[in-house]
């Protein structure tokens, strides 16, 4: 049976692919999967062509895969062939007519594949064949309306795409075609004849749907909905067409409930402002390592105990740091192999060939070695939540330094917290100073560094167990520390830099949202990972301490550290650290 955590995993894969796919296509670097959605820098796109609304029971139908690859290859399409501008300029304000044009500009592009790609224009095909059938099963198009609707799909997919009407439900519709086919046949021409166009295209889209439309309503009032009431707007009947024709900009993607989610908002204050982020004063602001902060002898009982807590847990390091190695390592030239038997011809062993005609050792290959050029930084949440939690994550942490440090590769161990509660000093200068509208960040900042990159875990390990001194955990603001340790590591060398935040929640500073919104610091906290994640330089990658962080990051894991850890456990993080499968001997 495959578990929820493998479910999530192979999701995942299969999003990675996708996306990779889309951005083969349109070129766009910025684009990428989260929870099933198409976004670009984190920001969900919309498809409002029913057909690629992946949460409905039609869609559902459909093989996962199949169901993702049409969708994403429609996305594309549509990125490609449509000019979002000119669409948005041209699409009418009436929500029925607005449904139809929809629907037909998505089925425009998608129509217009590039040559010699007959994967996917089988892939737009399945995908709306699928949706078809789950529509029809579904008994969505056996009420007057819903069939009126439907069969308009049909013809229109048929006409612009030149595949016929799906058979099975070709009887269904065929009344209706019909019917409606006077009324509509100039439109459907024109649709054929100008796909290429999308302004021309427009004009008899734009036909087609106020006739559709007008249609709808001549039908609702022979066919009341409700007969106890007379409901005359259009919101009514996109109820009542439920979720096929339905659209929504804003639409929020299924989410797994296995983990559950952190909750975020949108808040006013940073478009408020004018200025997005600020920072109403950086004085108080700090950068310790708490390592000097406490006692020897106490720095080494908290050392002693988290020896003894790893030393329970069995796990084999020298395993760990080799399968970290062969993940995070990059194929580097070392020079040449002499004397082989095939490759390029060694110039120098040409004589030898003369003077020793069966000598086949006369060539010579490059020859590479696995070079792990990679920088982690582990940013820890001080926030007082997590400290709960603390023993745990140093366990992890502590065990997963110690095998990168002998794997080759450079480590950083730093977290983030405030230097005292609501505010502290920060709030007293905003109180003194009148108390303006829109601080912003209204706290100390408090980062820590319980190792460097320059620092080897042999001479850092008593400074980490300073994770266990309880003062440190206050609150905390994830956007700017995020900043910080990326600093840290792009003014290092190494060609890959990772950081990974470990977090059980959201960003919270009871200061700066009392003045500011609830959401103040989970937009910056989103926009931080944004602008990183389209720069391409830092990858910030999300552990979620018994929480699903895919709310703010696109790579997160969730990991359950209320049970001791396992080799299994640590093989399933190197696999999400280096991003590729070459820990299969954990399992």
């Amino acid at each position: 049976m495959e578990t929820d955590r493998q479910a999530i995993r192979r999701r995942e894969q299969r999003e990675n692919l996708c996306a990779s796919a889309v951005r083969a296509l349109t070129g766009d670097a910025a684009l990428d999967y989260r929870n099933g959605r198409l976004c670009r820098d984190l920001r969900p796109l919309p498809l409002n062509a029913p057909h690629l609304r992946r949460n409905t029971v039609a869609n559902r139908v459909a093989n996962s895969l199949d169901s993702l690859r049409g969708v994403a290859d429609g996305a594309a399409l549509r990125l490609m062939r449509s000019d979002a501008t000119l669409h948005s300029q041209l699409c009418p304000a009436d929500p029925l007519a607005r449904l139809v044009f929809e629907l037909l500009e998505q089925l425009r592009c998608e129509s217009l594949t590039p040559p010699g790609m007959p994967g996917l224009v089988s892939n737009l095909r399945q995908q709306f064949e699928a949706w078809s059938l789950g529509f029809y099963r579904s008994g969505q198009a056996e009420n007057h309306i819903g069939n009126l609707l439907y069969t308009v799909a049909q013809i229109s997919w048929s006409r612009l795409s030149g595949w016929p009407v799906l058979e099975e439900t070709e009887g269904l519709i065929e009344h209706t075609r019909a019917g409606i086919a006077p009324s509509l046949g100039v439109s459907l021409a024109g649709l054929r004849r100008h796909r290429a166009e999308q302004s021309v295209f427009a004009i008899h889209a734009l036909e087609m749907a106020r006739l559709v439309s007008e249609m709808i309503r001549d039908a609702r009032e022979q066919h009341t909905l409700d007969d106890s009431s007379d409901k005359t707007d259009d919101e009514a009947t996109r109820t009542a067409l439920s979720l096929w024709f339905d659209f929504d900009d804003n639409e929020n993607a299924d989410k797994d409930e296995s983990v559950a989610a952190t909750v975020t908002g949108a808040g006013r204050v940073a478009g408020a402002s004018g200025d997005g982020y600020r920072i109403f004063t950086k004085r108080y602001d700090q950068e310790i390592h708490p390592g000097a902060l406490v006692r020897k002898a106490l720095l080494a009982e908290y050392r002693e105990r988290l020896d003894e807590r790893i030393a329970t847990q069995g796990i084999n390091v020298p395993r760990l740091a080799h399968a970290l190695r062969i993940a995070l390592a990059i194929p580097q030239r070392d020079g040449w192999s002499f004397g082989e038997e095939h490759g390029r011809i060694d110039g120098r062993r040409l004589a030898q060939l003369v003077s020793s005609p069966a000598e086949r050792r006369l060539f010579l290959l490059e020859r590479d070695t696995l070079l792990a050029d990679c920088a982690v930084s582990f940013l820890i949440d001080c926030s007082g939540s997590m400290r709960a939690h603390i023993e745990a994550v140093a366990v992890m942490v502590d065990t997963l330094v110690r095998a990168l440090d002998q794997a080759g590769v450079g480590t950083e161990v730093l977290g983030f917290t405030t230097g005292a509660w609501n505010g502290g000093r920060a709030r007293l200068d905003w109180l003194a100073g009148g108390r303006p509208t829109h601080p912003g960040r209204l706290c100390e900042l408090s980062h820590m560094v319980f190792k460097d990159a320059s620092t080897n875990w042999r001479r850092a390990r008593g400074d980490i167990a300073a994770l266990f001194k309880a003062d440190l955990f206050r609150e905390g603001v994830d956007g700017e520390a995020i900043d910080w340790a990326c600093t840290r590591l792009l003014a290092r060398a190494e060609r890959r830099q990772i950081v990974i935040v470990i977090s059980d929640g959201s960003p919270m500073e009871g200061a700066t949202v009392l003045a500011n919104n609830a959401s103040y610091l989970d937009n910056h906290l989103r926009e931080v990972i944004a602008r990183h994640e389209s720069a391409r330089d830092v990858e910030v990658l999300g552990l979620g301490v018994g929480l699903d962080l895919s709310p703010y990051y696109r790579h997160c894991l969730a990991m359950d550290l209320s049970v001791p850890p396992t080799m299994a456990m640590f093989g399933e993080l190197v696999r999400w650290i280096g991003g590729r499968r070459h820990a299969a001997d954990f399992k």
